[in-house]
């Protein structure tokens, strides 16, 4: 640890909190980790310190971050027997990077409070790619004091780092962004499919696609990887439908319609119908694919 390092729990190492824990060492913080699965040897290799469970994190860190899939884990994670709440002390700061949800996120947040902590919900986009270059976005909400103290990590983690508001702005705005995802991703899917019905090379229609309006970020990487059929998980089906059901669900609590992301979520389920949410979220064009009876190229 540098002189100006901090004492950090991380917990919570799978595709994307490996990464991300692992350039908060590069950046110089002393590191206390755990995982509901087997910590990954490179962080004793590192030199960080491997604890028993979140209290143990919690007592030894100045900050605990989680990053675990859904928002139950959040819960067991903080407020379990073994979990963070038992081990922090007055003055300490809890960081949940994962993508859960924000009314569940409001009420963590009170419950971490009264213990004299802050909390801030701070979800990232940008997937295992990002995560390992240290260029997340990373969507902020809690307190400015809060956010200020932890900006060093961040920065550690990402480049577009942004306190959208208080706690719980951060999760809406991810799933905002996961809605904005999901849907250009159903879109470039129909248009890669439309174009090889039709008898195109959908390798050149993409190609072709990148120097206009339709360009995007998800056309060019998830373009590809429908042409290529490369399907390895950056950001699996599951845990998308995972966002998207929190989209339906806010939705649902706030009296709006959001067909077209409804619309998202049936294509995953039909991808997960079909054996499928383990894939990167790019493989919604199967869904796609099998109801057409046509692939956008080969397997």
């Amino acid at each position: 640890m540098t002189r100006d390092g901090l004492k950090v729990g991380f917990i919570g190492l799978g595709i994307m909190g490996t990464p991300m824990a692992l350039n908060l060492m590069k950046a110089g913080h002393a590191l206390f980790v755990a995982s509901r699965s087997r910590v990954p040897e490179v962080f004793a290799e590192q030199g960080a310190t491997v604890c028993t469970n979140a209290s143990e994190v919690a007592r030894r860190a100045d900050v605990v971050i989680t990053m675990v899939p859904d928002t139950p884990h959040v819960e067991e994670v903080l407020f379990g027997e073994n979990g963070v709440a038992r081990g922090l002390g007055k003055g300490k700061l809890v960081i949940d990077m994962s993508s859960i949800s924000p009314t569940a996120t409001k009420a963590f947040a009170q419950k971490i409070g009264a213990l004299g902590c802050d909390y801030l919900d701070a979800p990232v986009s940008g997937g295992e790619v990002g995560a390992k270059a240290g260029s997340l976005t990373i969507m902020v909400g809690g307190p400015q004091a809060a956010f200020d103290r932890a900006r060093p990590l961040f920065e550690a983690m990402g480049k577009n780092i942004t306190l959208v508001g208080a706690n719980g702005d951060g999760q809406t705005t991810k799933v905002a962004n996961q809605i904005i995802v999901a849907l250009n991703i159903e879109a470039v899917a129909e248009a890669l499919l439309f174009a090889s019905k039709a008898g195109a090379d959908p390798a050149k229609v993409r190609q072709a696609l990148m120097g206009g309006f339709a360009a995007s970020r998800i056309l060019e990487v998830h373009g590809e990887r429908m042409v290529k059929r490369a399907f390895e998980p950056g950001f699996r089906i599951e845990l998308h439908q995972k966002d998207l059901n929190l989209a339906l669900q806010g939705a649902r609590e706030l009296g709006l319609s959001l067909p077209h992301t409804a619309s998202a979520a049936q294509l995953m389920q039909s991808c997960a119908a079909h054996g499928l949410a383990g894939l990167d979220h790019s493989a919604l064009c199967r869904s796609l694919e099998i109801a057409a009876n046509h692939a956008i190229a080969p397997d």
